[in-house]
């Protein structure tokens, strides 16, 4: 996978819940793409610009209705998207296609809307989610390159990619991911299931993908974060059994920085 081939995802729609009629107030699903760098994250705060905020005051501006819209996760600040998924309610009579040329000629150039539809009323970006999956990129060499420091990771020491996969394979399945969970939050169910977790070489980048069921908060982050250290031999390839079981984040390894990471897939 190279960075352009992440660029231009394959898009699973349309699905089982898309329609072919039009009712008064209609649900509309967008797939959005974006470069975090300049964010507070997804979600609305008063710190600073959310993707969240512009995005609902660009609809809202087009439908001339106060939108609210749902996304299937929260991505932290800094973090980009090559496949966030939104969905909201609204009375316009904008065709989906004619609605995507509309909203991209009012976003700012680093978030795009790149597909659109209409959809049936029970579908929820959120909550009818069945899995995410998320790319992150290290770039593994002593050159900096000036066009990739918003997009990877760099670490200059070389990494044992060995090492790292074998470890990763201990976290595939269901497990209690206290461990990697940010230090702080009040999510009481921390029991996620990863379906895949994959270690690619290409050249000088290291892809680290993780499909799972749902993320805690900077679960892939500080999953990364700690198969790194193992990758420059400053942990044991054991300790991540003991690290999952003690359910202690001051346990497991650093959160490896926003920039690297990239929201790939949302599967409904």
């Amino acid at each position: 996978m190279s960075f352009l081939s992440l660029l231009f995802p394959k898009l699973p729609f349309p699905d089982s819940y898309t329609i072919s009629y039009s009712p008064p107030l209609k649900n509309i699903r967008c797939v959005l793409q974006y470069k975090g760098t300049a964010y507070q994250g997804w979600q609305k705060q008063p710190s600073g610009p959310t993707i969240q905020g512009i995005v609902e005051q660009c609809i809202s501006r087009l439908t001339n209705e106060t939108i609210k819209v749902k996304a299937s996760g929260r991505t932290d600040a800094g973090v980009h998207a090559v496949m966030q998924t939104i969905n909201f309610f609204t009375h316009s009579s904008l065709r989906p296609n004619k609605f995507l040329q509309a909203l991209n000629s009012l976003l700012p150039k680093d978030i795009a809307v790149i597909y659109a539809d209409e959809v049936k009323t029970e579908f929820d970006a959120q909550f009818c989610v069945r899995s995410k999956t998320y790319a992150y990129f290290i770039l593994n060499a002593k050159q900096a390159s000036p066009f990739l420091k918003d997009y990877t990771w760099q670490i200059r020491k070389t990494l044992d990619i060995a090492a790292m996969q074998e470890t990763s394979r201990s976290l595939i399945g269901e497990h209690n991911f206290a461990a990697f969970m940010a230090s702080g939050s009040d999510i009481k169910n921390t029991i996620r299931n990863i379906f895949h977790l994959e270690i690619k070489e290409k050249g000088p980048f290291i892809i680290i993908e993780i499909e799972a069921d749902g993320f805690l908060r900077h679960m892939a982050r500080n999953i990364v974060g700690t198969l790194v250290e193992i990758g420059l031999h400053k942990r044991k390839k054991q300790e991540i059994k003991s690290i999952l079981a003690s359910q202690d984040r001051k346990l497991a390894g650093i959160n490896a920085p926003a920039k690297g990471l990239f929201l790939k897939e949302v599967k409904y």
